[in-house]
Parts: C-alpha cells; structure tokens; sequence
C-alpha cells in the first residue's frame, strides 16, 4: 500500500455518514468544511496552462457530496482533486489526542551543529533558524532556480544521505512523497511539516518519519475567508493550533 492509500483506509471509516459543507479553493490553500463543523488545509497545487480557465470540471457541485467521495480523490490522478481529497482527510481528523505536542516542531528534531539537515520545499522562515545551528543544510525544490536550492534529481542522494529530513506534506499532493520517503536511509529525525500534514501516525508505520507537525483549523470561518481571498501560511496561522504528534 502508498501513502495515500494507508490515508483512505485509515480516514474512510471517520467519514460515515458526513457531507461536505463548502470547499474553498484559493491561491494558496484549500480548504474543506464537513457538514459536522470541522474543517481542514491542503495546499493548492501550483496549476499549469491546460487552455482552459476552468480547473475542476465538477466546480460548483461539490457541496453536498459524501466525504468519503472527496476523500477518494486523494488518488486522482487531478491534482486539485488530491488536495481537495487531502484536506477532507485532514477535516476528518480535527479530534484531539492526548498525544499532541505544542511544542515548537524545529525544536523537537533536535538538530545538532555536526547534522547533514534536507529540507524538501521552501520553508523560508525556517532556514535561517536551521543555519543557526551551525548544521549543514542542503534544499531540495521543484523550482532550483531559488538560491541556495538543489534539484529533485539530486535531492534523493542527499536523503539518503542526511541525519535530519524535513519534508513538506505538499509532496502527499504531488505524488512525491513515497519516492522521498523510500529515498531516507540513515536519518535520526525527519519529519512531514506544514498545514497540509495528515495527522495520522499510522499511516507513517513502516517509514523513517518520527514526527508529524500539521495544524487544526481553530477558525474556520476566518480561514475560509483568508484562504478564499489568496492567503497563505502567515496570515492563517493566528486562526490555526500547530501541532505535533510523534510517530512510534
């Protein structure tokens, strides 16, 4: 089973007898509210020039629909479908664990001043905290042509590499995340890290994750309105918990 598969099997049964409320698609974020209050975050995919400017065929229909429908999608091969998919299985995991952590997510890595850290995504605000450790910090992005970023090609040779991964859950939305999760060789600490993480340990069994950092929608009607309006992780982040849950 991938990823996305574990996810469904683990979500589905969450989801009997829940309806989607409202889906919100914006530049940034998605985010998708059931009919029960909850809601969840994935990011929005980066789209490409298909000629047309509609990007969701079924557009204007999906209130109403199953959750378990939406949550499908996790395996379409759309990507807007995927995030959509993602966000319902992050909606219909709002319940709170005894397990959770609030502690900052950089500090429970523990990274050390002799660890080779790989960070997979951008996280800007991050980097310079990271570097302050006085690890070694190599970046792997889509877009290499960001300074100081190394190619995808190449990304999975220092994974395999490194003490220390930080994943972006955007990855579980692109397709990615069973090649870098498979690429992890040695590592101490990795973690899957942003709104759009899936706080589901057990879908991580088996893998070299030991920390999944996400967030809960504390507001959704706030987040609805930021996310619809084009923002993104800093202007949601006063309506979210942060939140960190181990893997074991």
């Amino acid at each position: 089973m991938n990823l996305t598969e574990r996810l469904i099997s683990i979500a589905h049964p969450l989801g009997d007898d829940l309806r989607v409320q409202d889906v919100r698609i914006g530049l940034g974020y998605t985010c998708v509210e059931l009919d029960d209050g909850s809601a969840g975050l994935a990011c929005t995919p980066v789209r490409g020039h298909s000629g047309s400017c509609t990007h969701l065929k079924r557009a204007g229909s999906l209130s109403g629909l199953a959750a378990k429908e939406l949550l499908e999608g996790l395996q379409s091969d759309h990507p807007l479908e995927r995030a959509i998919g993602l966000a319902v299985c992050n909606a219909l995991n709002q319940r709170f664990d005894s397990r959770y952590l609030d502690e900052d997510s950089m500090a429970l890595l523990d990274i050390r001043e002799d660890d080779h850290v790989v960070m997979v995504g951008f996280f800007g605000p991050l980097i310079s905290r990271i570097k302050a450790t006085g690890c070694r910090l190599d970046i792997v992005e889509r877009d290499a042509d960001k300074p100081g970023v190394i190619d995808s090609e190449k990304g999975h040779e220092v994974l395999a590499q490194c003490d220390v991964a930080i994943i972006t859950s955007t990855s579980i939305i692109n397709n990615t995340v069973d090649d870098l999760l498979s690429a992890l060789r040695k590592t101490r600490s990795a973690v899957m890290l942003g709104p759009s993480t899936p706080l589901f340990p057990q879908a991580f069994a088996g893998t070299r994750i030991t920390q999944l950092s996400g967030a809960h929608v504390m507001d959704k009607e706030k987040v609805k309105m930021t996310v619809s309006q084009g923002g993104g992780t800093m202007l949601l982040k006063r309506h979210l918990r942060f939140v960190s849950l181990p893997v074991s």
